[in-house]
């Protein structure tokens, strides 16, 4: 469980997991370079050789790690991008320096030819070359240290939405939980009317569905079984106070009982079939199909359509089809088909939930 007003995320710092692999892995090559490029006139690598070789290895690390730890998010992180530049140019300037100092304190190879004096243009240009290469260097840990303030950022953006998603869902389900037991209640109230008896039996039938409500569809996800059995008894309840001359079908099966779903999803649909789809003086029909087809669960409903206008229906079933649009959008995003809509002098709703692997999405289809 999260508490309330913090947000924690789990970023390793640069030596630590996959980061520190990555560092120890493109150092290690580095400072290895030397076994293959040197010694190959006497075929070996003598200490003195390999500190040699080293050095401006070393000083490439001292320039990317004072820019990877203190530079960057000193400076260029806070805007000072100047600061940033200046401090860079002394950097490179004494790398170059400290470099240049520690060749002449080693003694010189053992198959050390002496080489021509250079010329002043050919010095400037290497030590301009050699500047450049650290300024690349320079770069390159920047672009690490920004790809990974990325990620951390991403990680918490991702945290605080999940959190987001997650408050917002509790808060449509403990907005559904009323709204089905007022629609409930309204059932029951105008059965007490005409038969008080079969009135006490639906308050005991709906006991049953709210222990299912309140307990069972607490939890994320509950087995597909359960949920239709909570839709079974549903449907009985109102098919007490039925007019004869409504005709409800059903088919309600699962292939798959043990198969784990989201609570609480097609009621908003069946409530809406029986509130629009029964009038008290004219024919009407209610026809309620749930089946599976490998990890897809389909609901489909088409009833009669007697709509309700805003000052007869008190009931606020236009919560129900808003909150299950939500619903869907958070716990089932791209793996769900949900279309609704009048047909003719009748009303249908479609809805087509994919159960199986999490990562697989449901594909497109034109309803």
């Amino acid at each position: 469980m999260k508490t309330e007003g913090t947000i924690q995320t789990h970023v390793s710092p640069p030596f630590r997991g996959m980061g520190s692999l990555i560092h120890i892995v493109a150092w290690g090559i580095l400072f290895g370079l030397p076994f293959f490029f040197t010694g190959r006139e006497t075929q070996e690598v003598t200490v003195e050789s390999y500190i040699r070789s080293v050095i401006v290895p070393l000083s490439f690390m001292m320039v990317f790690y004072v820019n990877y730890f203190l530079l960057v998010k000193h400076y260029l992180f806070t805007k000072h991008g100047w600061k940033f530049f200046f401090s860079n140019v002394v950097l490179i300037a004494v790398a170059m320096i400290g470099v240049h100092l520690l060749m002449h304190l080693l003694p010189p190879p053992e198959f050390h030819r002496p080489r021509p004096a250079r010329e002043l243009q050919e010095i400037i240009g290497f030590f301009l070359v050699n500047a450049m290469l650290y300024a690349l260097v320079a770069g390159l840990s920047v672009a690490i240290k920004m790809t990974s303030g990325w990620y951390q950022v991403e990680s918490a953006r991702r945290e605080l939405e999940k959190s987001r998603a997650e408050a917002e869902l509790q808060n449509l389900k403990s907005q559904l939980n009323p709204h089905f037991l007022f629609n409930t209640l309204n059932n029951i109230y105008s059965l007490i009317a005409f038969s008080p008896e079969r009135a006490q039996e639906a308050v005991h039938d709906l006991s049953r569905l709210l222990r299912y409500v309140l307990y069972e569809s607490s939890q994320p996800q509950v087995p597909l079984e359960k949920e239709l059995d909570f839709i079974r008894n549903y449907v009985e309840l109102m098919r007490i106070r039925l007019p004869e001359h409504v005709e409800l079908k059903t088919d309600i099966a699962a292939v798959r009982p043990d198969a784990l779903i989201a609570p609480l999803l097609f009621i908003s649909l069946i409530e809406n079939a029986f509130k629009h789809g029964v009038s008290n003086n004219k024919p009407s029909f209610i026809d309620l199909d749930i089946h599976q087809k490998g990890d897809l669960v389909v609901c489909y409903l088409r009833n009669s359509y007697f709509p309700k206008d805003t000052e007869q229906d008190k009931s606020g079933s236009g919560i129900g089809l808003k909150n299950l649009r939500k619903r869907l959008e958070l716990i089932y995003p791209n793996k769900h088909i949900f279309s609704c809509g009048v047909d003719g002098e009748s009303y249908y709703s479609m809805l087509e939930l994919q159960l199986g692997n999490e990562n697989d999405e449901l594909n497109e289809r034109k309803i």
